[in-house]
């Protein structure tokens, strides 16, 4: 990977980190979709980066917070989460080498989902789900973390739906991306090993990423928090429209 190629991609990166530093979510779709849709890195590269950012994050800011913890509905969502994420990986290096068309198909289908998901801020229900809604929606999530570094979408909205405090909610996110980020390159690393590239680029995006998230929380948006959600919204549903449409345009 030449210094030109990492350095946008440390550029995407940065733009993902600000938006999520406002809205709250969209760093891992901002940035693995756009290099997708650029043609940047491949899609095994740019996942295992994100999963490592997410993993050295999730991993400084959790310890704090485990007894904001709802545990019996994490763990329940946990056993769902751990082994789809390794089977999600398997997918994305059969699907990489055998059906990249499909694979880009299906992540924009992903980051559409997400970008439509989060404009419809979900209502609370009254009652908590059932335990096995949590496992059904944490193996989808860990499927999406295994195979695009992407577990947010179907665990965001199920949670937030959920008559729990929020700070309940976004610390069990935060548990549950950790636990897929770890998983995932666990796997990896056992299997395959990370390449130089890979880690070099890690070793230059986290503190991309918290020099980022300061100057944005020292210095704010001169618009709206809200107004910048629907830029994130908008964003994600064009990122994920035009790999759809790239991707269709090569299967058919």
């Amino acid at each position: 990977m030449s210094w030109t190629s990492t350095l946008l991609l440390l550029l995407i990166i940065a733009i993902g980190t600000y938006f999520q530093t406002v809205t709250g979510f969209g760093l891992a779709m901002i940035v693995i979709g756009i290099n997708s849709a650029a043609g940047l890195t491949d899609m095994p590269f740019i996942a295992s980066v994100v999963s490592l950012v997410s993993l050295v994050n999730s991993g400084v800011a959790l310890p704090r917070h485990l007894h904001h913890i709802d545990w019996r509905l994490a763990n329940t969502t946990l056993l769902g989460v751990i082994p789809a994420s390794i089977l999600g990986v398997v997918l994305l290096n059969f699907l990489n080498t055998q059906a990249t068309s499909i694979l880009e198909l299906l992540l924009g289908c992903v980051i559409s989902y997400g970008g439509i998901t989060f404009a419809l801020r979900p209502r609370q229900q009254k009652k908590i789900s059932r335990l096995r809604s949590f496992f059904s929606v944490g193996f989808i999530s860990g499927l999406c973390g295994g195979l695009f570094g992407i577990p947010g979408p179907p665990i965001i909205f199920h949670l937030y739906r959920q008559p729990i405090s929020l700070t309940v909610t976004r610390n069990m996110l935060l548990l549950i991306f950790a636990c897929t980020a770890f998983s995932r390159s666990l796997y990896e690393l056992i299997t395959i090993g990370f390449p130089k590239a890979t880690l070099t680029t890690t070793l230059l995006a986290v503190p991309c990423v918290a020099l980022v998230t300061l100057l944005t929380q020292r210095f704010p948006p001169p618009i709206s928090v809200n107004a910048v959600r629907h830029i994130t919204f908008a964003t994600l549903i064009l990122i994920g429209a035009s790999l759809i449409v790239r991707s269709l345009s090569r299967l058919l």
